[in-house]
């Protein structure tokens, strides 16, 4: 009995001490995970840089110049504006590609810090990510080559082969606008507008803004049927970025408030 009585004590106290060692273990790790979290903005300020996804096949908003190998447009310019008045030198930037399709991944697994690349802020959008203020007011339009019998969204029918791009709200818009049209859809704009211009669809549907830039490389080609949707563009963070958020949204005030943003909208923007 006594024997048993040693054998229950000497269990009783390794679990004991077991216990008190899995206790520590994890307070430590807690502490050590609390150390090292960070929001992104604080990273962003300790590596004293901001990377942007931003698109490279979208004139006017994001295109990548092959004589320079530079990415140019209104969202690129006005990253480095948002950037200087942040981090204060607007060299202070890494621009990565990002599509329709990959701009939510890229940002979640955290290769890109923020996403300005002609992203209408929506519902669905707001539950995977943070968007900043409107930044940019555009609508759904379509493209079609001059003397199309298509002047408007009306005249979409099951016979007509509708271009969009994959991710997009467009894509989701024209299914629900014009429902009897067949939709196809391409991995990007270039791709998209390739398409177009060898005859596999009829027309193309995307924000207005991106059309133009489109109708401006090849004349060719003509924007119809106005606007048939509202799509606020907005620059999209990590869920939980509101310092992030907020230091973005001040630098949009103050670029508008001192007519930059003007000067960089007619810069590019010219309908």
């Amino acid at each position: 009995m006594f024997k048993n009585r040693k054998f229950l004590m000497f269990m009783l106290l390794s679990v004991l001490v077991l216990a008190a060692c899995g206790g520590g273990d994890k307070e430590s790790k807690d502490k050590d995970s609390g150390a090292k979290s960070k929001s992104s903005f604080e990273t962003i300020k300790a590596n004293d840089k901001i990377v942007w996804g931003v698109k490279n096949d979208t004139k006017l908003f994001g295109l990548k110049n092959p004589s320079t190998g530079e990415i140019e447009g209104f969202d690129v310019d006005l990253a480095k504006e948002i950037t200087k008045l942040i981090l204060g030198d607007e060299t202070k930037v890494e621009f990565k590609e990002v599509t329709s399709k990959t701009r939510i991944p890229m940002l979640n697994n955290g290769d890109i810090d923020a996403i300005i690349a002609t992203m209408t802020i929506s519902k669905d959008r707001s539950k995977e990510v943070d968007f900043t203020d409107v930044y940019f007011e555009a609508g759904q339009s379509l493209l079609v080559k001059k003397g199309s019998p298509i002047k408007s969204i009306n005249d979409l029918d099951s016979k007509t082969k509708v271009i969009a791009v994959k991710g997009s709200t467009s894509a989701i818009n024209i299914r629900e606008k014009a429902p009897k049209a067949q939709v196809l859809e391409f991995e990007n704009y270039a791709e998209a507008f390739t398409a177009l211009k060898a005859g596999q669809g009829d027309v193309l549907t995307t924000d207005d803004a991106i059309l133009y830039g489109m109708a401006s490389q090849d004349n060719n080609f003509e924007l119809v049927g106005g606007q048939f949707t509202e799509e606020p563009y907005g620059i999209a963070m990590k869920k939980g970025s509101d310092d992030f958020v907020k230091a973005v949204n001040d630098a949009l005030a103050e670029l508008k408030s001192s007519g930059k943003y003007d000067e960089i909208h007619d810069k590019w923007i010219k309908k």
